[in-house]
């Protein structure tokens, strides 16, 4: 991108992040960022925040076994971080309300955000609608088609969702439109991005919105399981789910600690959504990071079943512990996840989001390996309301 600087200093992990936007953009993110520091430190928003997470999102989630599951695969005992009972029906509120009581707390009265599943696009109407602010959400064409409900659910909410039709018409698509969108609104707009990818300071401020999960999941692990869990396991888009369950294990070297992306059809370029297996270093949206790129170095084509992962990049902290080897990253391919789906609802009566069922298959064949005083913890980002139909088109066609 010829009409973009970076900022050297700002938000890296060691050479992943950054900020590579327009100009224009330069003194939103710096108010954003100083915004934010000064927020963190204000009694008077962590306890509105806290009381929000608490008394309207539903949190703590619970921590829920998953005893005919474990049985089944006969190996360690499977644990469930249940981010599928917050309001909304997933991770991304938690994100939502924060950056939404942001925005007000910064006098924006116009909010925007991309969205791919439906869900993050859902969170962010619903925390609009309980401040009284204006959304408008992004979401690709294809995207509208998979999650017809969720776009139901947003303009029930009171958001107005514009259809992206360009390119693949898919997640990276929305986020070049929220983009555009932002360069020519910053003054009174604020973009409520989903993930933990785009420019400093978002991939840093949307995980520390998460890591409530990561946070609550130790106490309870301690609590439940009488310690921390051997593994954790979630599925990995843009990285948020999993960033906010990571962050607060990462420095406990006994837990391993396993991101899980979308395998898609295939291997080849276009049948898959995993930039971190095979995608090279580059600058997407904002930020350095792995991205999947064509011979000519321009982002390619990705394809997964989950409207939520098919992404093709990652967050800049994902890509920098993939370096370091803090977290390794598999990747499940679209009909061993649709097997997870229907296997976890049989066995347990939970409905995972498709995303979160890429988590379950990879736990399944993990805890298969190990013996049975070890547990696996997998972070249920989502549930499958959303996806039932699309499912049962996918199911319909083998």
């Amino acid at each position: 991108m010829t009409d973009t600087v970076s900022t050297p200093a700002a938000g890296w992990f060691g050479s992943f992040g950054g900020q590579f936007v327009p100009e224009t953009l330069i003194a939103a993110l710096s108010q954003l960022d100083d915004a934010w520091s000064e927020a963190a430190k204000d009694p008077a928003f962590t306890d509105q925040f806290e009381s929000l997470l608490r008394h309207y999102v539903g949190r703590p989630t619970p921590l829920t076994d998953a005893p005919r599951l474990t049985e089944r695969m006969g190996g360690g005992r499977i644990w469930l971080k249940r981010e599928d009972l917050a309001h909304t029906g997933a991770h991304k509120i938690n994100n939502t309300i924060g950056q939404v009581l942001l925005a007000h707390r910064m006098g924006k009265r116009r909010i925007i955000a991309e969205t791919g599943a439906g869900q993050h696009g859902v969170a962010t109407a619903t925390a609009c609608a309980r401040f009284g602010l204006a959304c408008e959400v992004y979401m690709g064409a294809e995207d509208v088609r998979r999650q017809s409900l969720n776009v139901f659910r947003m303009r029930l909410l009171g958001a107005t969702v514009h259809e992206v039709a360009d390119g693949s018409q898919t997640l990276k698509d929305a986020t070049n439109a929220a983009l555009r969108d932002w360069m020519g609104s910053v003054e009174s707009t604020h973009y409520v991005l989903g993930s933990v990818v785009g420019p400093h300071p978002f991939p840093k401020l949307v995980r520390t919105l998460q890591s409530v999960i990561g946070r609550e999941a130790r106490v309870q692990c301690l609590d439940r399981i009488g310690g921390l869990p051997d593994v954790v396991v979630a599925c990995v888009g843009g990285g948020s789910n999993a960033a906010g369950i990571f962050h607060p294990f990462a420095e406990d070297d006994d837990v391993r600690l396993v991101g899980v992306e979308a395998g898609g059809s295939g291997d080849a370029p276009g049948q898959h959504a995993a930039p971190l297996a095979f995608g090279l270093p580059g600058v997407l949206h904002g930020s350095r990071s792995y991205v999947m790129q064509d011979d000519d170095g321009q982002t390619a084509d990705v394809h997964s079943c989950s409207a939520g992962l098919d992404y093709p990049g990652v967050g800049p902290e994902h890509a920098w512990w993939k370096e370091t080897g803090r977290v390794e990253y598999l990747r499940v391919g679209d009909d061993d996840a649709l097997e997870a789906f229907q296997l976890l609802s049989r066995m347990e009566g939970i409905l995972p989001a498709l995303e979160s069922a890429h988590a379950v298959a990879a736990a399944m064949q993990l805890a298969a390996e190990m013996d049975p005083q070890s547990t696996v913890l997998i972070n249920l980002s989502g549930r499958g309301d959303k996806d039932v139909i699309e499912v049962k088109s996918l199911l319909d066609r083998r």
